[in-house]
C-alpha cells in the first residue's frame, strides 16, 4: 500500500507537528508514506474566492503530483472536501482532465477516514484515557463527505470522553475568504462556538482552519483553550 502525504497549505504553515504526527502515525501502523515535493495548494482558496481558472490550474498540478499514488491522504476534513466533491466539477466538457480528477477522488482520503476504512483500525491504543475532548465537526468534511463517527470513535476508543457539545455540528465561522469578507459575522459565529464549549481539555477538529480562527478568536479574548489537532491527538493515542 504506497501513500502519497497531501500536507495541505495551512498544515505546511501553522500546523506542522499534526502533519509529521499524521506521518509517524501511519508508518506505525505499516504504511508505506511519501510526500512528493512538488506538490502546492489544492485550489480551495482560488476556488471559494471565484478564480476558478486558477483553482483549475491548481487541480491540475495536483492530478500530476499524485498521479502514481495507491492512495492520498491528507490531515484535513475542508482540502479532502476540495479534492473529492468539488474539483471534477472544474473540469465538465474537458474529458481527460474530469476523469483524472475523477479518479483522483476516489484515491484520496481524509486522515481519519483513511485509518477505519482502508486500514481498517478501529483502535490504535490507550493514549487519551481521561481526556475530555469537545470535537468540531467542520462544515465540509462532514457535511459533502459524511465523515463524522470515524474521528469521534478513533479517539473514543482511545480513552478520550467526547463531551457533549450543542454547537458541535455548527460552523465555526471562517470559511476561508467568508471571514474576510465578512469578518463581523465570522467572529460572532466562532463566539457562539467559544460560548458554548462545555468543560474540557482540548478542543479538536480534523480541520486545521477551523482550529485556527477558533484559536485566535479564543487567545484575543482571553479565554486559555487549548486547541490540538486530530492528528495530534490520535499519534498521542498511538505512542502515549
Amino acid at each position: 500500500m504506497r501513500v502519497c502525504f497531501f500536507v495541505t497549505c495551512l498544515a505546511d504553515q501553522f500546523f506542522a507537528e499534526a502533519a509529521a504526527d499524521a506521518v509517524r502515525l501511519l508508518r506505525s501502523l505499516g504504511v508505506e508514506v511519501s510526500f512528493p515535493r512538488e506538490q502546492t495548494c489544492c485550489g480551495q482558496p482560488a476556488y471559494n474566492a471565484g478564480h476558478w481558472d486558477a483553482a483549475r490550474k491548481m487541480a491540475m498540478h495536483t492530478q500530476q503530483v499524485f498521479s502514481g499514488c495507491d492512495y492520498v491522504v491528507l490531515p484535513s476534513g475542508s482540502c479532502t472536501t476540495m479534492v473529492r466533491a468539488y474539483t471534477p466539477g472544474l473540469f465538465e466538457g474537458n474529458r481527460p482532465h474530469y476523469e483524472a480528477a475523477l479518479d483522483l477522488a476516489g484515491r484520496t482520503y481524509e486522515l481519519s477516514e483513511f485509518l477505519v476504512k482502508v486500514v481498517q483500525v478501529s483502535d490504535l491504543g490507550r493514549g487519551l484515557a481521561g481526556m475530555r475532548l469537545a470535537y468540531h465537526h467542520g462544515c465540509h468534511v462532514s457535511r459533502e463527505l459524511g465523515i463524522r463517527e470515524e474521528p469521534v470513535s478513533l479517539l473514543e476508543a482511545a480513552g478520550a470522553e467526547i463531551v457533549p457539545w450543542e454547537a458541535d455540528n455548527e460552523c465555526c465561522g471562517f470559511g476561508g475568504v467568508f471571514s474576510v469578507k465578512n469578518a463581523p459575522v465570522s467572529l460572532a459565529m466562532a463566539d457562539r462556538k467559544l460560548d458554548t464549549l462545555p468543560e474540557i481539555d482540548a478542543l479538536t477538529s480534523a480541520d486545521g482552519a477551523c482550529l485556527m480562527h477558533m484559536a485566535g478568536r479564543a487567545q484575543v479574548r482571553g479565554l486559555g483553550v487549548k486547541v490540538r489537532h486530530l492528528a495530534s491527538l490520535l499519534w498521542e493515542a498511538r505512542n502515549g
